[in-house]
C-alpha cells in the first residue's frame, strides 16, 4: 500500500514530519559528514561511549533504561510505534484540520533525539572536581578598610548595622566578664584583695638596693681539716684581696697546718685564702683571698650611729650563703666579753648591740648601715641556750665597730702582730648584773698600775672619760687609748674617791 504524500505548508515550507511509516528526506552529504553517525553505528549514541570514561579506554555500549523510568515513560505493552504518542486516528490533526506543529524537526533542533532512550547516568560535573572549578573561577575583588569606609562601596545602613552588632557583641562580652568576677569574689569570701603594683620598684636606700650592692663583697669562709670544720663570713676590705673576719671562725686553720681555708662570692666562685694574722683577744683575723680587683666595702664611721638607726647584717648564717638581715642598732658600746679559742685569753670588745636576726655563720659578715657603708664586723650574740650561740637568735646580736677592726687589721697586714694598751691589773665586775665598777683582784709587779698607786681591792669607776661599771667595760676603756698614753683613772678606796694617773703599757 503506497504512502500518502506529506502534507505542504501553505508557505512551501520542507514539509513537517510525517506519521511513520515514511521516506526520509535524502540528506546533504556535507552536513552528513558533519552531523552523522560515524561508520558501523546505528543508534543515537556511539555504543562504544560509556560515560565516565576517559582518554583511550574501550568505550562499551549505553546499559538499558531502568525499569522505573521505562515503565513511567516507555510505550505501552504491545504498541509497535515509535512515535511520541497521539490520540489515535486524528492523524496527528488538529479539530480544525491544519496539521499539529512537529515536535522535533531537523531544522530546529538537530541534537534532540525522540527516538533515543532515557537511561541514568553520572553528573555531568565530577564532584571531585569541584574545587578546581572554584580555583579557576574568577572571584570578586576585596575591599580595604579605608574602601569599605570612605570608598562609597558598601551601603551607610549596612555600615551602621555592622557597627551596632559590634557595640552589642562587646557589651555582651563586658556583661559575662563583669559576672565571672562577681562569681570570683563569692569564691574568695567576702575579703577585699588588695592590688599589686604592675612593677616592683626597688628606690636607691631601700634594703634591697643596699643588700645588692654590699652583697658581692661579702664572702662565705669555709675551714676544712679532714672531718672537722666550720663555717662563717668574712669582708673584703682592700683591692688586694684583704678580708676580715673573726678569729674564731678561722682558728682551726691556725692550729692545724693542714687545714685549707676557702672563700665563695656571691657569684659561686670558690678560691682559697690564707691566714694573715691574726687578734684572739678582740676576735678579729685578716685573711688573703687568692682573687684579682675584688668588690670591697666602703668603711663608715661607727661614732656617727644612733640607737634606732637602721642596720643590715650581711652573711652566711648555718651556711645560708648570701643572707641578709635588718634591724636597728640597739645599742652603742656595749662591752662584750667571751672565752677565747683553745685556750687563747678571753675575748673583749666594745660592740654595738643590733636586733638584726644574727646566728652561728654570721660571725665575721658585714653590718652594714643605711649607706651601705660598713659600721661593724658581726662577731656573737646573747641567747637564752648559752653564750655561744647554740640557742639561736632572740634579737641581741653584737658587732665589733669598723673603726675598730680596721685599724686592727691594717696593723695585722703590716706587722702580723698587734698589741693593745693595758693597765696591768687584774679586775672582776663587783657583783654580777650590777654596774658599780671594777674591782682591782691583783697587780702585776712593776706594771701601769703598780706604778701609779693603785692597790688591790679598789674598784676602778672611770677611766678617762668613760664610766666603768664592769670589769669588762675597763678593758674596753684601757683599750681604747694609745700605749704610753696617760689616762686619769678614778677608783674608790675605803669609801673615798680618788683619782690617780696612769702611763698604759702593753700587754
Amino acid at each position: 500500500m503506497s504512502q500518502p504524500n506529506p502534507p505542504q505548508d501553505s508557505a512551501g515550507a520542507e514539509p513537517r514530519l510525517a506519521p511513520r511509516p515514511l521516506d526520509r528526506p535524502p540528506v546533504d552529504p556535507a552536513e552528513a559528514g558533519v552531523f552523522g553517525r560515524p561508520h558501523g553505528v546505528d543508534g543515537a549514541f556511539d555504543k562504544l561511549y560509556t560515560p565516565g570514561t576517559r582518554g583511550g579506554d574501550k568505550i562499551a555500549a549505553a546499559p538499558p533504561a531502568p525499569e522505573s523510568l521505562a515503565e513511567a515513560f516507555g510505550r505501552p505493552p504491545g504498541a509497535e510505534d515509535v512515535r511520541l504518542q497521539r490520540p489515535a486516528g486524528d492523524n496527528g490533526r488538529h479539530p480544525g484540520g491544519d496539521p499539529e506543529p512537529p515536535l522535533w524537526s531537523r531544522m530546529t533542533d538537530p541534537w534532540r533525539d525522540p527516538g533515543s532512550a532515557a537511561v541514568l547516568s553520572r553528573p555531568a560535573l565530577d564532584p571531585d572536581d569541584s574545587d578546581d572549578d572554584d580555583a579557576d573561577r574568577p572571584r570578586s575583588a576585596q575591599l580595604s578598610l579605608p574602601e569599605l569606609l570612605f570608598g562609597r562601596r558598601v551601603k551607610p545602613v549596612a555600615l551602621g548595622l555592622l557597627g551596632v552588632i559590634c557595640l552589642l557583641i562587646g557589651a555582651v562580652g563586658g556583661l559575662i566578664g563583669w559576672w565571672l568576677g562577681g562569681a570570683g569574689d563569692s569564691l574568695t569570701g567576702s575579703a577585699t584583695i588588695s592590688e599589686a603594683e604592675a612593677g616592683k620598684e626597688r628606690a636607691p636606700g631601700s634594703i634591697a638596693d643596699i643588700a645588692q650592692r654590699v652583697a658581692p663583697a661579702v664572702i662565705s669562709i669555709e675551714v676544712k681539716s679532714g672531718q672537722s670544720g666550720s663555717v662563717g663570713s668574712g669582708v673584703m676590705i682592700d683591692p688586694q684581696g684583704y678580708a676580715i673576719t673573726n678569729n674564731h671562725v678561722i682558728s682551726l686553720a691556725t692550729s692545724d697546718p693542714q687545714a685549707k681555708i676557702t672563700a665563695v662570692f656571691t657569684d659561686g666562685t670558690r678560691t682559697e685564702a690564707r691566714v694573715v694574722g691574726t687578734d684572739p683577744k678582740t676576735d678579729l683575723a685578716v685573711i688573703k683571698v687568692a682573687v684579682s680587683n675584688p668588690t670591697v666595702l666602703q668603711i663608715g664611721d661607727p661614732g656617727n650611729l644612733e640607737p634606732g638607726d637602721s642596720v643590715i647584717a650581711v652573711g652566711s648564717p648555718l651556711g645560708l650563703e648570701n643572707t641578709v638581715t635588718s634591724g636597728i642598732v640597739s645599742a652603742l658600746h656595749r662591752p662584750v666579753t667571751a672565752a677565747g679559742e683553745n685556750g687563747e685569753p678571753p675575748v673583749t670588745y666594745d660592740a654595738i648591740q643590733t636586733d638584726a636576726p644574727i646566728n652561728r655563720g654570721n660571725s665575721g659578715g658585714a653590718l652594714v648601715d643605711s649607706t651601705g657603708a660598713l659600721v661593724g664586723i658581726n662577731s656573737s650574740i646573747r641567747t637564752d641556750g648559752g653564750e655561744d650561740g647554740s640557742g639561736g637568735s632572740i634579737g641581741i646580736g653584737f658587732a665589733i665597730p669598723a673603726d675598730d677592726a680596721v685599724k686592727i687589721a691594717r696593723t695585722l697586714i703590716s706587722s702580723g702582730q698587734v698589741k693593745h694598751a693595758d693597765i696591768g691589773v687584774n679586775a672582776a665586775s663587783v657583783a654580777a648584773e650590777t654596774s658599780e665598777g671594777a674591782q682591782v683582784l691583783n697587780i702585776a709587779d712593776g706594771g701601769p698600775a703598780a706604778r701609779a698607786g693603785i692597790a688591790e681591792g679598789d674598784v676602778i669607776t672611770k677611766l678617762g672619760d668613760r664610766l666603768v661599771r664592769n670589769a669588762a667595760e675597763l678593758t674596753v676603756a684601757v683599750r681604747q687609748h694609745e700605749i704610753g698614753e696617760t689616762v686619769p683613772v678614778q677608783l674608790v678606796r675605803q669609801g673615798r674617791t680618788l683619782m690617780v694617773d696612769v702611763t698604759l703599757g702593753s700587754d
